[in-house]
């Protein structure tokens, strides 16, 4: 098996313990390679670490719209900085966030416009996240042209309708644990229609746990259930899954 985990944070302090066991543990399971995800201040150094240590865990980097409030001046040639670095594949995960009030909307924009301004400097694709703010997020990509550079909505959770925005945009849409829940109806429907060839999946890890182990710590050798969900939802075999969304991603982020 071939799996690629295209968004992890195994830098979380809910690894602090086993951190090691966990990544053993993934490639056991036949995830050949992970995307880590440094989103601030603390995860980005932890985030470039762990790609440094081993050959198969590459790296995004990027100011976490939770985060935007508290990204200074020097911040942005930070990140901009880091994307020469040849295990960075993404500037990411950058975006809007309505659900958790922790940094005021138009500051949000201001740090999302500028990652995406940056990316499309260094043509990079950039990783999405997007929490009750499906309609700023298209505005915001279109405006700023993000169809140049292209990217991925990572843990999609929005309508076909939006799907088919950000596709015509060129992004890719990856899945995660939610598509194994029997109540997650949206992200299945929209997964059934989302071109092959822009399929990616995900773990998110340590959260958004697949069923059966919804509640516990996810980790990313769970993206194989993810996986098979998804191969089911798509009536291919999973090998087939597999090493499609795998191609794609080597694709996506430009890995040899």
């Amino acid at each position: 098996m071939d799996l690629f985990d295209t968004h992890t944070h195994l830098d979380a302090p809910q690894f602090d313990e086993d951190r090691e066991e966990v990544i053993a543990r993934a490639v056991e399971s036949g995830v050949t390679r992970m995307i880590n995800i440094g989103f601030n201040r603390e995860t980005i150094p932890s985030t470039m670490k762990l790609a440094e240590t081993y050959d198969f865990i590459y790296a995004a980097v990027g100011w976490h719209p939770q985060d935007a409030i508290a990204m200074q001046e020097g911040d942005l040639e930070w990140i901009a900085s880091l994307c020469s670095h040849k295990k960075v594949v993404a500037i990411g995960e950058i975006g809007l966030d309505y659900y958790w009030d922790t940094s005021p909307k138009d500051v949000q924009h201001r740090v999302f416009r500028n990652q995406i301004g940056l990316a499309r400097e260094l043509k990079m694709p950039i990783v999405i996240h997007n929490r009750d703010a499906h309609e700023d997020i298209v505005k915001i990509l279109r405006e700023e042209k993000a169809s140049e550079i292209g990217g991925v909505m990572h843990s999609f959770s929005g309508s076909w309708e939006t799907a088919q925005m950000v596709l015509d945009m060129g992004f890719h849409l990856s899945f995660g644990g939610p598509i194994t829940f029997k109540n997650a109806k949206q992200p299945k429907e929209v997964l059934a229609q989302v071109p092959l060839d822009r399929l990616l999946i995900e773990t998110d890890a340590p959260y958004l746990t697949p069923h059966p182990f919804r509640g516990k710590r996810n980790e990313s050798a769970h993206v194989r259930l993810v996986a098979e969900a998804a191969a089911q939802i798509k009536g291919i075999t999973v090998e087939e899954l597999v090493s499609i969304t795998t191609q794609n991603a080597l694709e996506r982020f430009d890995i040899q």
